[in-house]
Parts: structure tokens; C-alpha cells; sequence
């Protein structure tokens, strides 16, 4: 079995297990479609995992989530809809009842957080591009984030506290792969 091991940052990385492929997105969801586009095009992988820290949008939420839904939050989908067409917003990853809210905006504001909090249990900002490109492509996908921070002024310091998510999501690459 061919596993992508797909992550945004190189410090989400930072721990993983050798032996599997690795692709860095960078930031956002434009940067995120590209890469994992391109890089199931050329490798062909059965599996695509992507795992990466995220904020929690709702309070007591800490630590591991293998996400189920992930949303474009950060797109007008009852517009598109209005005029026709499908906007896709909503995409099923796993049997998981945690949503995951995806989008370019970083969450680091109680207004924001709170109205996401309503539908959705986590953000990150490339769920949803690599939700999109492995369900376009046919392959496989499972999603795991780790909760960096509580998506509000704390997410300021996710370069200090993506090294404990790091971890953690080497530790469940190391006992689910």
C-alpha cells in the first residue's frame, strides 16, 4: 500500500515516522489542492492521510479527532446553490461525527469562532482542498487533527504549540499505518 502522508507545515511534520511519503501543502486551501493534486497524479497512492494541527471552536475540546465531515466555511454555498449549482461545501471523509471547518480565514477571533462553533467542532485551513482533490481523484482519504489551540487569540502562539500536535500525530501515524 502507497500512503501519502499529507501535512501543511514542515513543523506538523516534524516527527513522522520514516517510510512514508510526505507532502507539504503550505497555508491554505489554494496552496493545499495543488499539492495533493499533483502529488497523487504522480505517485498513484492508495491512501491519503492528512494530519495536522487545528483550533477547537467549541470549549473542552482537547487533544486527537479522526474528522468525518469537513466544510468550506469560508465559502457563500446558499448563493451558488441559489443560482443552480452544487457548491460541494460539504464533504464526508470518515464515519466520525466531528466536522471540521475548513477555510482561508485564520481563526483567532471569538466572533468567528463562536459562529463556526454552532455546526462545526474544529478549523484548520486545507481540510477541505485535500478533501476535494482525493474525492475528485478517486483515492482514499482519512483525516486526523490534533487541537493546537482554542481558535482565538491563543492560535497567535500555534508556532510554540504545534510541536506537542507534532507529536501526537506521529504517534497515531506510528499505530494506525
Amino acid at each position: 500500500m502507497t500512503v501519502l502522508v499529507v501535512v501543511a507545515a514542515a513543523e506538523e511534520a516534524r516527527y513522522l515516522p520514516d517510510g512514508y511519503r510526505t507532502v507539504l501543502t503550505g497555508i491554505g486551501k489554494t496552496a493545499a489542492a495543488i499539492a495533493v493534486t499533483r502529488a497523487i497524479l504522480e505517485e498513484r497512492p492508495s491512501l491519503v492521510v492528512n494530519a495536522g494541527s487545528a483550533g477547537a471552536l467549541r470549549d473542552g475540546l482537547h487533544g486527537l479527532f479522526e474528522i468525518g465531515t469537513v466544510v468550506n466555511h469560508d465559502m457563500n454555498a446558499d448563493a451558488i446553490r441559489s443560482l443552480g449549482y452544487d457548491p460541494r461545501e460539504r464533504l464526508i471523509v470518515g464515519d466520525s461525527s466531528i466536522v471540521l471547518a475548513s477555510g482561508d480565514v485564520f481563526v483567532n477571533d471569538p466572533i468567528v469562532r463562536a459562529r463556526l462553533a454552532v455546526d462545526h467542532h474544529l478549523v484548520d485551513m486545507e481540510g477541505y482542498a485535500v478533501a476535494y482533490a482525493c474525492q475528485e481523484l478517486g483515492v482514499p482519504l482519512r483525516m486526523v487533527k490534533h487541537v493546537s489551540d482554542q481558535a482565538d487569540e491563543s492560535a497567535m502562539d500555534w508556532p510554540t504549540l504545534v510541536d506537542r500536535s507534532a507529536r501526537e500525530l506521529a504517534a497515531w501515524v506510528q499505530a494506525n499505518l
